[in-house]
This record gives C-alpha cells, sequence and structure tokens, in this order.
C-alpha cells in the first residue's frame, strides 16, 4: 500500500500529459516577433520583451470582410493562429473564419494539433467528421443551423458543406495556437515529389491511368 501515492502520482501526470497539446505559458504574455535579437524561443516563436507590447499585438482586424469565395472549392478560411496574430503565442488557442458560396465546401482535412468547435452564423451547413479505424472509421454528420456548435475532436478527418441557395458563415475556436491543417486531397495527390503511382494505386486500388489523372489536378488551398 505504501506504493500507492506513488502510482497516483504517476497517473496523474500520466493524465495531465494526455491533455495537454500547446505548452502551458510560464509568462502572462510572449508576443511572437520576426526580431530574434532581443527575444526569447517559446512554443516555436520568438517572443518580444514583455515591456514593448502593446494593446495592437492583441487585436486581430482580419475577420472584418468576408473572404473571397470565387474559387474551385466556393469557401475561403481566413485563419487567425499565432502565424497571423502574434499576441496567441504560448496561449494554446486560435481562431478562424469561414466563408461559403452556395455549395461552397471547406474538403476534407485534419488539424493534427487541435480540436475544432464550429459555430454557424448564417446559412446552413452539412459537416461531419469520420472516427479512426479503431472505431470503424465511423461517419458522425449533422446539418447545422445558425447559433448551432459542433465540436470536431483533434487530428480527425472532418468538412462543411453549405447545402443551401445563399452563403454560409461560421467561426472556429481550435485548441492550439498553431492547429495545423492537413487537406486530404492535397496532401495526398498534390505531394511535392509526388507519392509513387504504385503505392497509391494499391491504397486506393484504381488503375494507374487514375492516379495520374488525379496527380495531374490543380489541387486549390483554400486557407
Amino acid at each position: 500500500m505504501k506504493f500507492l501515492p506513488i502510482s497516483l502520482l504517476i497517473l496523474a501526470l500520466a493524465t495531465a500529459a494526455a491533455f495537454a497539446y500547446d505548452p502551458s505559458p510560464l509568462q502572462d504574455i510572449c508576443v511572437a516577433t520576426k526580431d530574434p535579437n532581443s527575444a526569447v524561443f517559446v512554443n516555436g516563436q520568438f517572443c518580444m520583451d514583455p515591456m514593448q507590447a502593446t494593446a495592437d499585438d492583441f487585436v486581430f482586424m482580419g475577420f472584418r470582410n468576408p473572404g473571397n469565395t470565387a474559387n474551385p472549392l466556393g469557401s475561403k478560411v481566413t485563419p487567425a493562429t499565432v502565424m497571423e496574430f502574434p499576441g496567441l503565442n504560448t496561449l494554446g488557442i486560435s481562431m478562424a473564419r469561414l466563408d461559403f458560396a452556395p455549395g461552397g465546401l471547406n474538403p476534407p482535412h485534419t488539424h493534427p494539433r487541435g480540436t475544432e468547435l464550429l459555430v454557424v452564423v448564417e446559412g446552413t451547413l452539412l459537416v461531419g467528421f469520420v472516427t479512426s479505424n479503431q472505431l470503424n472509421n465511423t461517419l458522425f454528420t449533422k446539418v447545422l443551423y445558425p447559433g448551432d456548435v459542433f465540436v470536431f475532436p483533434i487530428g480527425l478527418i472532418h468538412f462543411q458543406l453549405n447545402t443551401g441557395k445563399t452563403p454560409a458563415l461560421a467561426f472556429s475556436g481550435l485548441s492550439s495556437q498553431n492547429p495545423g491543417v492537413i487537406t486530404i486531397a492535397n496532401a495526398v495527390f498534390g505531394a511535392k515529389p509526388p507519392i509513387s503511382a504504385d503505392v497509391l494505386t494499391k491504397a486506393f486500388q484504381v488503375d494507374k491511368k487514375v492516379v495520374d489523372y488525379l496527380q495531374a489536378q490543380f489541387w486549390y488551398d483554400n486557407n
């Protein structure tokens, strides 16, 4: 029984590690800067001297205007991660604005470092995510209306499609300052250098002509 407290401590530490994505900050603020001369490197970014930070470092104005949806996907994602919003550095959170033309699609993709919480503001969206192989690649899908909120678990493939006849608007919060994005079609068929056709023909069980056709396409990135 004397080992029980140590066992509980190990379990607590393991649990904490399992739920921690971005490292916890050890200071109040750490505004990212591109000038390393008088900065500290934290969470993949250089931090400016906190005494030099201003209110402007903590405001992002990129959501004021609609994103340009005049593209092959009919959608535009405007991110507000640490790359666009330096004040987010070490805070473990980010956002995105998602604009959709009628029929617009945010294609199947994943965020390898963050869970996404999406709220619909305008229009109607068909959303969904697919679980891992362990859960038989089960699809969870729902049609969302203004005010509805949907969560996409970290790392799982998900999508959003505007099924309405009017533009749609949504906002997402993500549990990382830099959640990353991997668009499935772009990564598989648009990789540079390209993935071997032998790999893809066997993986997708299709003829090489199909793979060649898909790899020859222009894979648009709406982010």
